[in-house]
């Protein structure tokens, strides 16, 4: 006689879902932000902002893409409890395959996750650390000197690691910059490349490397002893890749732009890659995103995500790699004058700095710890 298998009923919370408001805001400055990776100077940041309310008044903000085709779909998710974390990650990941990237209303689920149970987010991922060691990314292309004086400041600053840009046409510019710093500040900073190879602005019809291009640039970057090279070739050139990571020691990281989670799940299984970069506020949220690190540890593979949308943006990521991934740094993107805190953060009531040693600390405010400078907000308000 067979026993009956009844599952159990799920712990669900007193709160529910009662509205979701999504807004969008644009900060305009000068000088403009010429990044590496656009053609077009920069000269405004977009936001948007994701607001979750529930029945009894707490509020989860998330920020990160702009939520499109979302509209319509609100109902799926109100008069939900909130905690009913991979119930929404499933309709989000419908959304995502029939529509656009709506994963900034995961992480606010998360802060609101975080502020209903009265815990970090760190802490809800698995508590493994509350920091984890930041790297300054830069995002615009400077002279060989003026590469190494950033380097050199950067580093008077704390960080220990500092990332470059390649995408001055020649590879060979680019190697020089990358050895100009090398020999103003030795081997005190990790040095990561990211060669911009793997995807491009709609506008802009360059083509990508070769494999036989990477290979000859991976071998400069070993000699000048680089810790990785980002975005080498195509995303989708999974072959290039894995014979790329096969004939050279630095490492290979991709992944910033993939879209679907199985998609790392086989660059896992191809042995394609050695560090796996997707961002939590553009690919799966922190409930798809927590799969992927715990795949990439399975493997010994780095998981530490690429994260270039703002303040909010890197410090969602943050939280996911502190409390599970156990990664040796995280992307802290700041390249002032032309990309600081001012900008990046204008939504948050206090921009996410690192310290004196270069770790972001996470507190043990609940949620993200992040709150919203509402002035700024009503101020750059578009919709």
């Amino acid at each position: 006689m067979s026993a009956k298998i009844q599952r159990a009923p799920a712990l669900e919370s007193h709160h529910r879902i009662a509205s979701i408001e999504i807004t969008h805001h644009r900060l305009r400055y000068q000088p403009p932000f010429h990044a590496s990776w656009d053609t077009q100077p920069r000269v405004h940041l977009d936001a948007t902002i994701v607001r979750v309310t529930t029945d009894q008044g707490l509020v989860g903000y998330g920020s990160g893409d702009q939520m499109l085709g979302f509209a319509g779909h609100e109902q799926l998710f109100i008069g939900h409890d909130p905690l009913l974390l991979e119930r929404h990650y499933r309709v989000l990941s419908h959304i995502d395959f029939h529509y656009g990237r709506c994963w900034p209303l995961d992480l606010a689920l998360w802060d609101l996750a975080g502020k209903i149970t009265a815990q970090p987010c760190w802490k809800l991922l698995g508590g493994l650390s509350s920091r984890v060691r930041a790297y300054a990314s830069s995002g615009t292309l400077r002279n060989p000197a003026a590469m190494a004086d950033c380097a050199e400041s950067l580093l008077g600053q704390g960080f220990r690691a500092l990332k470059l840009r390649f995408h001055r046409g020649d590879w060979r510019d680019d190697i020089k910059s990358l050895e100009a710093v090398r020999a103003r500040i030795g081997d005190r900073l990790e040095l990561l490349v990211d060669c911009n190879q793997g995807w491009r602005m709609p506008w802009d019809t360059q083509a990508p490397w070769t494999f036989k291009d990477a290979l000859i640039v991976a071998r400069e970057l070993e000699r000048l002893n680089v810790f990785w090279m980002e975005e080498p070739l195509h995303r989708g050139d999974r072959a290039g890749m894995r014979a790329l990571r096969e004939a050279v020691a630095v490492r290979v990281a991709a992944g910033e732009m993939t879209r679907q989670l199985h998609e790392f799940r086989d660059l896992i299984a191809g042995e394609c890659v050695d560090v796996l970069q997707p961002d939590a506020a553009l690919v799966g949220g922190i409930t798809g995103l927590r799969r992927v690190a715990l795949m990439a540890q399975e493997h010994n593979l780095i998981f530490t995500p690429h994260t270039w949308t703002n303040g909010m943006g890197v410090t969602a990521n943050a939280h996911l790699v502190a409390g599970l991934a156990d990664a040796p740094f995280v992307e802290f993107p700041f390249d002032p004058p032309e990309w600081g805190l001012d900008r990046r953060d204008y939504m948050m009531e206090e921009p996410l700095r690192a310290d004196d040693d270069g770790w972001l600390n996470l507190s043990e405010v609940p949620g993200m710890g992040y709150r919203l400078n509402e002035e700024a907000l009503a101020r750059t308000r578009m919709s």
